[in-house]
């Protein structure tokens, strides 16, 4: 029974950063079940939000726009919280060695996205994920305090005493699971776009965090606010590739396929406008227009600036027949991030004793119904740090596990073996995309809901089986969690747009699941608006 101090789950920015931090308190161990760099921090690409250029930006401004795009469901403390230690953020990150771009008198190269009043965007040309990302890596895997282990998978987490301390863990293509305890475990695993037939996110994003802690009891809030990127490149067949929203902050303008432009009727601030307003008044451009896809056009501005502040997407766009100095591309919205889940305080607990969450799998009340732009990775720091600084802060650590394992991992379910998971996935992803994407009603959110209430039933509970096996176990439950807690929601709000309810309501509420609750409630935002 391997034992750690602190057992980590997730290889994002956010299991990076933790691990990093609390290497010094004591044993770490870092799972990821691919490769350790496979996770979505590596694939963003516009950079990191935090106000480094107080001449032309302030805290309250940032503060301003994260409330503005989170459509007043943001918690406005966890707000003004998150973003006051933005900077702070940064600095760590450029002291382990991230190398943002620079302009030519030294200052930082700041771009702009849309909902945001200021350029406030630290980036490393295109590819600030995969900058981070490796920077953090080679960090992690030099420090003797912190153990990697690539290909392992949690397939649920361990509970005593009323305390989570620790996760049963299977290991490289097994299907018996080992109990690893831990002091504290921290959950940093990402989101569940893999619950959408079209998605900017890695297979690995399967809400794996989200369905264990709702199977230990946690509070999960606001599944239903899954934001769609308004430009991924259409590709049918092909895996979407992300077209940076910092394409728009440089002028880049969405058309449709005969050239007209469209968003200056749904919003004032046209290709600036938050990403829940683009990607639905593409979706509508889209169905009434009978369209595949609308474009988007760079091409008026200086083919220089286009290749050296995009190069990754410039290759790649190349490599598929595309010149993005010159004409326009094709685009179509995909399921993009994950706003809520794990419910965490300040200190990122969760509302189990000894279960942290940070990165895109928590719910920290910054994000709202709709997530600003780059504030993703902002919080995947601040998190960590946050986790951190609890645990430093303690007098004293909590014990280790002395108990022997309540629940014995059982036996390898056999429905893993008789079912095509493989089919039973693209339905799945089929049905959510079809009846939880950018525009749902009740009749197919109630059909959806009734739908994952009787698929629960054939799917089993065990510990055991395969990673795919687990992997469409938990996107089962999110997928009953999301849809339940959409129709709950008799309103439109940000990412959030019922066809049947399209006002807001006058009271912001989030909505909470946790397994012992037969349904899930609403519980008003106290400041929120």
């Amino acid at each position: 029974m391997p034992s750690f101090d602190f057992l980590i789950i997730g290889s994002g920015t956010a299991g990076l950063s933790t691990a990093l931090g609390l290497s010094r308190l004591g044993r770490v161990a870092l799972v990821s079940k691919g490769r350790a760099d496979d996770s979505a921090s590596d694939r963003a690409q516009g950079g990191i939000a935090a106000v480094m250029d107080m001449d032309h930006d302030s805290i309250a401004l940032h503060v301003e726009d994260t409330l503005g795009a989170g459509a007043g469901l943001c918690h406005p403390q966890a707000v003004r919280q998150i973003i006051g230690r933005g900077p702070d953020a940064v600095r760590q990150l450029i002291d382990w060695g991230v190398p943002f771009d620079r302009q030519p008198d030294g200052s930082w190269h700041l771009t702009r996205e849309g909902g945001h009043q200021a350029r406030r965007v630290l980036h490393s040309a295109d590819t600030t994920g995969h900058v981070i990302e490796s920077t953090l890596l080679r960090r992690v895997l030099a420090e003797p305090a912190i153990q990697m282990a690539e290909g392992h998978y949690a397939s649920d987490l361990w509970l005593t005493e009323d305390r989570c301390q620790g996760a049963w863990v299977l290991p490289p293509k097994g299907d018996h699971p080992e109990l690893w305890t831990a002091r504290a475990v921290v959950l940093a695993s990402g989101g569940a776009g893999q619950l959408y037939l079209h998605t900017s996110n890695p297979l690995v994003a399967t809400g794996d965090g989200i369905a264990l802690a709702w199977r230990a009891g946690a509070e999960i809030a606001n599944l239903e606010f899954i934001q769609f990127h308004p430009t991924t490149l259409y590709q049918p067949g092909s895996q979407p590739f992300l077209l940076s929203e910092a394409l728009r902050g440089e002028g880049a303008i969405l058309r449709l396929p005969d050239g007209s432009t469209f968003l200056e009727r749904y919003d004032p601030r046209a290709e600036l406008a938050p990403r829940d307003i683009v990607a639905r008044a593409i979706d509508l451009e889209m169905k009434q227009h009978h369209l595949d896809y609308v474009t988007l056009d760079i091409s008026a501005q200086p083919a220089t600036l286009v290749r050296r502040h995009f190069p990754a997407i410039f290759a790649h766009c190349r490599a598929q027949g595309y010149d993005l100095t010159r004409e326009s591309i094709p685009v179509v919205p995909a399921a993009h991030y994950t706003c809520g889940g794990v419910v965490v305080d300040e200190a990122g607990r969760s509302t189990i004793p000894g279960l942290y969450a940070a990165g895109e799998v928590s719910s920290t009340g910054l994000h709202g119904a709709n997530r600003l732009a780059s504030n993703s990775l902002l919080e995947c720091v601040v998190g960590a740090a946050a986790i951190v600084a609890d645990l430093e802060g303690q007098a004293r650590l909590p014990d280790r596990p002395r108990q022997t394992p309540g629940r014995s991992p059982g036996q390898p379910t056999t429905a893993a073996h008789r079912t095509d998971i493989s089919a039973l996935r693209q339905n799945l992803q089929a049905n959510m995309w079809q009846a939880a994407g950018i525009v749902r009603n009740d009749e197919g959110l109630r059909a959806a809901c009734a739908y994952w209430d009787e698929r629960g039933t054939r799917i089993s509970d065990s510990l055991c089986g395969p990673q795919p096996y687990q992997e469409l176990r938990n996107l089962c439950q999110c997928a009953k969690i999301l849809t339940c807690a959409a129709l709950l929601r008799e309103e439109s709000r940000g990412c959030h747009f019922n066809s049947d309810h399209p006002q807001r309501r006058a009271v912001a509420a989030d909505s909470i699941s946790q397994r012992d609750q037969q349904s899930p409630f609403l519980r008003p935002i106290p400041g929120a608006a």
